[in-house]
């Protein structure tokens, strides 16, 4: 589920999506800075128990200082890792059932406690963050490390930095990716159907875009989707079958698979190859 000034919250709406469903599981984002770690204990054994364990927490620090200040998060970059460390040992404590007393720079806690846990033990965290420091943190307290949809060799140096990290702290990291979809019976109408999703954006539109994204974001991951084309209409296929034409306007992840689906699939797998486990697909039109 999304998240941020310009979605419906995540956690309402998937209350409200568990009560109506059996198998479908939730995807939900874990805001340190925005919340409490306590509250945002309680949060996730409720929804856990209300949802039978079918709750996913996706951890977002933020990457736009702008959208940030209306939230009343005025830190620099760096120093929201580091309260983010915090808030997830905090976290982490309470969802296992743990007794937790806790000074640090951005959180005190006394005698916290859950008396009402998950379900499950807890529920399992995924985060993307292609920073140092972001790479950090997932070696030290995250389940699933994710990427937005970059070429596989560079997918393959981010797994490669991650995994060393952990390995050092005695852990094991999953990693997922998250990419858009274009999908057609030939590669001819898929590539035509990517080229319509953008046919009516101008270029002083993506010159704008660009500028914004530079100016209102601190995020390498960002920086790094914008990089792949440049913000030009001819450096758009930055791998094969692979697309970067949602990002010259969209912020977050920005590439598409284009094609059919015998190569859909031949794709996948060499991002599979490479260590990736899980896909975060979506597309466009939404449902």
């Amino acid at each position: 589920l999304p998240t941020g000034q310009n979605c419906e919250d995540s956690w309402i709406t998937a209350t409200g999506l568990a009560t109506l469903t059996e198998r479908l599981k939730f995807l939900v984002a874990l805001r340190p800075g925005v919340t409490l770690p306590t509250f945002a204990a309680r949060q996730t054994a409720a929804l856990d128990r209300l949802s039978n364990g079918r709750l996913l927490l996706n951890v977002v620090v933020g990457g736009n200082p702008t959208e940030l200040a209306g939230d009343g998060v005025f830190l620099p970059h760096d120093e929201r890792y580091a309260q983010a460390q915090e808030f997830l040992t905090i976290w982490r404590g309470l969802v296992s059932g743990e007794r937790v007393n806790f000074e640090g720079k951005h959180y005190r806690v006394e005698n916290g406690r859950l008396d009402l846990l998950p379900l499950q033990e807890p529920p399992p965290l995924y985060f993307g963050g292609s920073s140092e420091v972001g790479q950090e943190l997932a070696a030290d307290l995250v389940d699933m490390y994710l990427t937005w949809g970059e070429p596989p060799a560079q997918v393959a140096g981010k797994i490669a930095s991650a995994r060393e990290k952990a390995a050092r702290r005695g852990r094991k990291l999953r990693f997922g990716i998250r990419l858009h979809f274009i999908v057609r019976e030939t590669e001819d109408e898929a590539w035509r159907a990517a080229e319509r999703l953008i046919s009516h954006v101008t270029g002083a539109q993506i010159e704008n875009a660009q500028a914004r994204f530079l100016k209102e974001m601190d995020s390498v991951g960002q920086r790094r989707m914008a990089e792949l084309h440049g913000g030009r209409r001819d450096r758009l296929v930055v791998s094969p079958n692979l697309w970067a034409g949602v990002g010259l306007v969209r912020g977050g992840a920005g590439t598409a698979l284009v094609g059919t689906p015998e190569q859909i699939v031949e794709r996948i797998g060499e991002y599979q190859a490479i260590g990736i486990d899980t896909i975060i697909g979506s597309g466009y039109p939404h449902l």
